[in-house]
């Protein structure tokens, strides 16, 4: 066994060729190997890491992936295989985009309407400027005038949830540490907390009434208060539970709180099989007059929608979700109560 061993650490490179083969920075290979079990080098007589050669190919898949705009998180656990389909689908699209475009136009064709300012993007690499350079007041003030100047529904879909990605991202790759990225949680946390805390209380009663937490591993609470804040702007009467609500606490939560519905937020985090198990068992387990929504960038969610189950795939879905919601409401209470058939009159 030791000489198999060591046979296979001879045949493969250390990280500086890897570096060299691949493009892909030494720390960010060290950053992956702690985030994402991936890669798995040997170690030599010295300590050393080398990698072996189907490790450094898969590398250079990932690589290419990476330059095609996918990000870290959603290719680097693929084997092999996977890279491969993905990088098919992916230059079929691109020559699929190519020969369209390649092809005359015999109409003319309607200039679009001007974007909406959500649309437009914001300008990042200030806010992660002030996350490198360990500024909170600076990336706080930064926050807080795009808050000022886009109000509280842009601000969470065009500034927070893209820096989020922006910020995860300089995470896998290296740029940021651990503390880099728990700073800049902190603070725009604590800059939606006071918005949230700003704004007027919903048309009482409250409808619906929404209770938002997250299941047991997962630990990220920042995309729940995302979703918190946007259904607060549609008049929502909303719960929060923090993160991580065992099934049975949260089952009786929303029976103490008169919960309409529950909704769960999900980071990619879990192993698909336990994401789609949890949302089952709370789905048997939650009366069927609680309807339950769940959303975040975990794939597993969105393959196969349970029935009772609503998955909003990004954060401008919910306003659609809560007019559903009220509209199903609404024909409830406007359905008459069928009437108890009367028993059938006997003839002694």
């Amino acid at each position: 066994m030791r000489d198999l061993l060591t046979a296979a650490t001879a045949a493969a490179l250390p990280i500086a060729a890897v570096e060299r083969e691949t493009g892909l920075a030494k720390d960010t290979l060290r950053v992956w190997e702690r985030r994402y079990g991936f890669p798995q080098p040997l170690r030599d007589a010295a300590g050393d890491r080398r990698y072996p050669p189907e490790q450094v190919q898969r590398l250079k898949l990932i690589a290419r992936l990476l330059d095609a705009g996918q990000r870290p998180g959603k290719v680097v656990g693929l084997d092999a295989a996977a890279l491969h389909a993905l990088l098919g689908r992916l230059d079929g699209a691109q020559g699929q985009a190519s020969k369209t475009a390649a092809q005359p136009v015999a109409q003319p064709v309607a200039q679009p309407a001007a974007p909406e300012p959500q649309s437009q993007g914001v300008a990042l690499e200030p806010f992660m400027n002030a996350v490198a350079a360990h500024d909170p007041q600076a990336l706080r003030g930064l926050l807080g005038h795009a808050l000022s100047r886009w109000g509280l529904a842009v601000f969470v879909r065009a500034v927070v949830a893209p820096l989020n990605a922006a910020v995860g991202d300089a995470w896998a790759q290296g740029r940021f540490e651990i503390f880099e990225e728990h700073l800049y949680t902190e603070v725009v946390t604590t800059v939606l907390r006071h918005a949230l805390a700003a704004l007027p209380p919903p048309p009482a009663p409250g409808r619906p009434r929404v209770l938002l937490t997250t299941l047991p591993g997962q630990l990220h609470g920042l995309g729940l208060l995302m979703v918190e804040a946007l259904l607060a702007l549609e008049g929502c009467s909303c719960i929060s539970l923090g993160t991580q609500t065992p099934l049975t606490d949260l089952v009786q939560a929303a029976h103490a709180h008169r919960a309409d519905v529950v909704a769960l937020s999900f980071a990619d985090v879990q192993p698909a099989a336990l994401v789609r198990a949890s949302v089952q068992a709370l789905r048997a387990q939650l009366p069927a007059t609680v309807a339950l929504w769940i959303g975040g960038n975990c794939d597993a969610l969105y393959a196969s929608v349970q029935t009772g189950v609503h998955a909003a795939r990004d954060l401008a879905s919910l306003p659609a979700l809560v007019q559903s919601w009220r509209a199903s409401a609404s024909q409830a209470a406007a359905s008459p109560a069928p009437h108890p058939t009367a028993p059938a009159m006997t003839k002694e």
